[in-house]
C-alpha cells in the first residue's frame, strides 16, 4: 500500500501524543541522573535514568513509520522537536525567575534543571538525528523486504537510530560540564546504547502486537516508495 496523503486516522494523534510525552519527560527528568543496578550475571551496571523510558519513544517511532509512513512519522518527529524546544525555554526562564523571599528550594532547583538548556539542545540534536534515522532505516528495510521480517527490520532499525542518539546525547550534554565526571559519561554512552537496543527487544512482541493491530483498525500499511525522505519537509 503506498502513500495517502488524503487519509484520516482514528488512532494517529493518540499515537503521537503518547510519543511526545514519553519524548520530553525521559529527555527531562532522566538523564542528568546516573544510577546503577547490580544485575545477575553482568553484576554493577551504570546508566543513565531516563534510558529506562526513553526507548518507548523508539517504539513508538516504529509503529509510526511501520504502519502510517515516514512522512506522517516525520511530521511527528517534528512536532517532538518543537516540544523539547519549548520545554528547554520554559525551564530556562522558571530557573532564571527570581525566587520569592523565603522559599528554600532554589539552589535545589538550579542542580535538577539549571543544566536544561545544556540537557535539552543535546536531546533535541540527538533525538532528531537518532529518531530520523530510525525511520528511515525501517521504512527503506520494509520497502526492500517486501513487508517481511518485521521485528529484524525494527530491531536493526533502533541499533541504527540508537547508535546516533547515544554517540550524541551524552558527549554533547555532560562532557567537561562538571555534573559528571568525563570517564562516566563515556560509560554512559555505551550503557545507553546497549541498554535502550535491549529494551526494544523486550518490548519486541507487544510492539509487533500493537503494529498488527492498529494496521488492521486503521486500514493501513504504508510502503514507502517514491517517499521524498527529506528530513526538513514538514509535508506528507
Amino acid at each position: 500500500m503506498t502513500h495517502r496523503p488524503d487519509r484520516t486516522y482514528r488512532y494517529l494523534d493518540l499515537v503521537m501524543v503518547a510519543f511526545v510525552v514519553v519524548l520530553v519527560c525521559s529527555n527531562l527528568i532522566g538523564p542528568a541522573k546516573a544510577a546503577t543496578l547490580d544485575l545477575p550475571v553482568l553484576g554493577a551496571v551504570t546508566f543513565g535514568a531516563g534510558v529506562l523510558f526513553f526507548p518507548i519513544s523508539y517504539i513508538f517511532g516504529d509503529v509510526l513509520t511501520e504502519v502510517y509512513g515516514y512522512a506522517r512519522a516525520r511530521r511527528v518527529i517534528w512536532a517532538g522537536f518543537a516540544s523539547l524546544a519549548f520545554a528547554s525555554v520554559m525551564a530556562a526562564v522558571v530557573v532564571a525567575l527570581p525566587p520569592a523571599p523565603g522559599w528554600p528550594n532554589q539552589q535545589v532547583y538550579e542542580i535538577a534543571f539549571g543544566n536544561a538548556w545544556r540537557v535539552a539542545g543535546a536531546s533535541m540534536l540527538a533525538y532528531f538525528c537518532g529518531e530520523l534515522v530510525n525511520s528511515y532505516v525501517l521504512a527503506r528495510m520494509k520497502v526492500a523486504t517486501e513487508g517481511k521480517w518485521m521485528r529484524t527490520r525494527f530491531v536493526a532499525s533502533t541499533v541504527a537510530g540508537e547508535a546516533v542518539d547515544s554517540v550524541l546525547f551524552y558527549p554533547l550534554a555532560f562532557w567537561s560540564s562538571g555534573i559528571m565526571p568525563n570517564e562516566l559519561v563515556m560509560t554512559l554512552v555505551v550503557s545507553q546504547f546497549v541498554t535502550k537496543t535491549l529494551v526494544e527487544i523486550c518490548f519486541l512482541p507487544v510492539t509487533t502486537r500493537v503494529v498488527t493491530w492498529l494496521k488492521r483498525a486503521e486500514n493501513e500499511d504504508v510502503y514507502d516508495r517514491g517517499t521524498d525522505f527529506n528530513p526538513f519537509r514538514l509535508g506528507t
